[in-house]
């Protein structure tokens, strides 16, 4: 930790950083300044259900009946309304980039908008209108399920022609924001259950290197049975059979992952998307995340369903969770949870690394060290003190490119972003 350092900017990336006094009519940051903070998995719409699904309690598969009830209604001004309203909340909690894994395509029925990216773009305006980056995860979707059950009405929604119909849509899409440096295009099989192993072939075979591959797994003990019976395979074995784990790749959720699987993804490169919140929200379990450790899977971060959206939330909840697992404490150390609120997400969605530091872009939060949780912070354990007690509460300040998106913890856009929370049909 340094105190008065200078930290300079130029076209919005860091030129450099050092210790000393600031020039004359140089912006003052009062508070502790960290790397702008990556939620790497997001399902915007699903900040509709907070709230809505635990008066009855019931298990995952009720609570996705609800959620595609909320789908159904979304038109692409919906759309962008509702997640811009979300992409402002994240702002407001230290978010400078969000991996939205979007799989809400087209008009019920599979009927095609004018521009069959238009959900797409919907979400893109949104997010430049929080001020924050996207890495924009287009979902592949195909299939009920193993046993070729047909498609819920909604899901229908989420389907294209075929798995190369699917690609050709979202290389169109990554061609129309290939020199964006705020946007980044990459691709989502939902999952093992929802596309088949033949479009899970297809897609290895068309992956082009560095194009982030996210992609749902063992989130329920359901979907590994199934898998198990239809293809005598772990959905980690049928990726690893068609090709699709690597570097590029990042599997999320990973709850009910087996020890040979584990072994498998630690072989891979991939990474693991760790959504701790959602996780217990759904009541789908805790996590292997400290097997994953010992394997030498990295790991990333992400709000997911948006039951809180607090990245300090979900980075200490790796840790936390690895406690209940392993009955000991310290599994990760704090840099480590701060680096998968960061670091690890920005190489999970394709960004080039985001840090403090020359060369990388200038995406930063400024914390308030006087707030009711970090009051009496001191300077030895300044690390432990934010990893373990801050919250999105004590976000100041958030710059994105050097640009400041807020101020004194508030946005520009909240006003307007309550307003549509609120007023949506059915709250």
């Amino acid at each position: 930790m340094a105190e008065d350092a200078v930290i300079e900017v130029s076209d919005g990336i860091i030129t450099s950083i050092s210790a000393g006094s600031a020039r004359d009519g140089a912006r003052r940051l009062k508070g502790l300044v960290l790397p702008g903070l990556v939620n790497a998995h997001s399902h915007a719409f699903h900040r509709l259900l907070r709230g809505r699904t635990h008066r009855q309690g019931g298990d995952f598969w009720l609570w996705r009946e609800r959620m595609y009830e909320i789908a159904e209604t979304l038109t692409p001004e919906g759309y962008e309304q509702i997640a811009t309203a979300v992409f402002v909340e994240m702002a407001l909690a230290g978010v400078t980039t969000v991996g939205e894994f979007h799989y809400l395509h087209h008009q019920v029925g599979s009927v095609r908008y004018e521009d069959p990216n238009e959900m797409g773009h919907a979400l893109i305006r949104a997010a430049r209108a929080a001020g924050i980056r996207i890495s924009l995860l287009d979902a592949g979707y195909f299939s009920g399920g193993f046993d070729g059950r047909p498609l819920h009405p909604v899901q229908t929604r989420f389907k294209d022609e075929s798995a190369q119909a699917w690609l050709d849509r979202v290389e169109a899409m990554a061609a129309t924001y290939h020199d964006d440096r705020d946007v980044v295009v990459g691709v989502a099989p939902h999952s093992v259950r929802a596309v088949p192993e033949e479009g899970l072939s297809t897609l290895a075979n068309r992956h082009r290197p560095s194009t982030p591959i996210h992609i749902h797994v063992s989130e329920q003990p359901a979907e590994n049975r199934e898998c198990l019976e239809a293809t005598t395979l772990t959905p980690v074995g049928l990726l690893d059979r068609v090709g699709l784990l690597g570097p590029d790749t990042t599997l999320v959720h990973g709850t009910h992952l087996s020890s040979a699987d584990i072994v498998v993804v630690g072989g891979s490169g991939a990474m693991v998307c760790y959504c701790a919140t959602t996780e217990r929200d759904l009541a789908d379990g805790i996590g292997p995340v400290h097997d994953l450790d010992a394997a030498g899977v990295s790991i990333c971060v992400g709000s997911d369903s948006h039951a809180v959206i607090d990245l300090f939330e979900e980075a200490r909840g790796v840790e936390l969770h690895a406690r209940l697992a392993t009955g000991r404490r310290g599994v990760f150390a704090p840099d480590r949870l701060l680096a998968a609120a960061t670091r690890g997400g920005a190489e999970s969605l394709g960004f080039p690394h985001r840090g403090l530091e020359a060369g990388s872009a200038a995406d930063f939060v400024v914390i308030d060290p006087g707030s009711p949780r970090l009051a009496g912070m001191q300077e030895a354990t300044a690390l432990e003190t934010l990893v373990f007690s801050a919250t999105a509460a004590d976000v100041a300040e958030v710059f994105v490119a050097g640009a400041k998106i807020v101020e004194s913890g508030g946005h520009p856009e909240w006003e307007e972003a309550k307003r549509a929370l609120s007023s949506w049909p059915g709250r």
